[in-house]
């Protein structure tokens, strides 16, 4: 008896969908409701492995989310799923059933997930400080500047280790004494904050918050003016603004509590 198919899912929305208006998925597949009581999730045909690493890989990804941004278009209240997730059948059980079962078991926390981010957009900002502004203040790296200014080629450059010893450690501890501050400002101007633990700083700067933050879709405007106001407070600082998009960060909602991917 051959393997029933697996079930490659992108998102989860609110049932109501006509399964004509889906289109196409990856490779232009066409795309299915699965719908369990106030939920449906949105998914495609998938009898083999995950897509895997290959060279049509980053092509796929777009695709997956041009689906999610084509569904969150339409109705803003999406739950997207992150790229690969497959749910499979095992033994009696179709993809089909696994995925039903799973839904049922989590159509509540779905519904109020769903009502959370509903007219709502996700942004992300990412927070720096300059190391060298950031630093200019600190009187052990002022006085270490002077000297430098002062000494012979080969010292000044001897120097100069030390230096870029002093600003880091000066920038970093600034940045730790802004971190509580800044957090609070965005967190007062969303309705949810989820910070980025892998967020790493650009060349030449120290890095004080990388956050997710969930808003009012007529709210990015207000986003966008706080920055601007925190950038005229601190000179030193340095503010990555991207967005809006498909509320990613904060689809808490994954098959990994149910059905297991693969």
């Amino acid at each position: 008896m051959p393997e029933p198919a697996g079930l490659y899912v992108y998102a989860l929305i609110r049932s109501g969908v006509d399964p004509a208006s889906l289109g196409t998925g990856i490779d232009d597949v066409a795309l299915l409701p699965v719908p369990v009581g106030a939920v449906t999730a949105v998914v495609h045909e998938h009898p083999g492995p995950p897509y895997g690493d290959d060279e049509s890989l980053a092509r796929r990804v777009l695709q997956h989310n041009d689906v999610v941004d084509r569904l969150w278009t339409r109705d803003s209240a999406v739950l997207p799923m992150t790229f690969d997730v497959i749910v499979t059948g095992s033994g009696a059980e179709t993809a089909r059933d696994r995925l039903e079962a799973w839904l049922r078991s989590i159509e509540e926390a779905a519904v109020a997930g769903l009502g959370r981010v509903g007219g709502r957009v996700e942004l992300r900002v990412d927070l720096a400080l300059d190391r060298r502004e950031a630093a200019a203040s600190d009187p052990e790296v002022q006085a270490l500047r002077q000297r430098i200014g002062r000494e012979q080629p080969g010292i000044a450059r001897l120097l100069q280790k030390r230096l870029a010893g002093l600003e880091r450690d000066a920038a970093d501890a600034r940045a730790d004494r802004a971190y509580p501050e800044l957090r609070a400002r965005l967190a007062r101007c969303s309705t949810d904050l989820v910070e980025n633990p892998r967020a790493t700083a650009e060349d030449g700067e120290v890095l004080v918050l990388s956050a997710a933050l969930l808003v009012d879709d007529g709210s990015v405007d207000e986003v966008g003016r706080e920055l601007a106001v925190l950038q005229d407070e601190e000179p030193a600082l340095r503010v990555r603004f991207l967005g809006p998009w498909p509320p990613y960060s904060f689809a808490s909602l994954r098959p990994a509590g149910g059905p297991p991917a693969g």
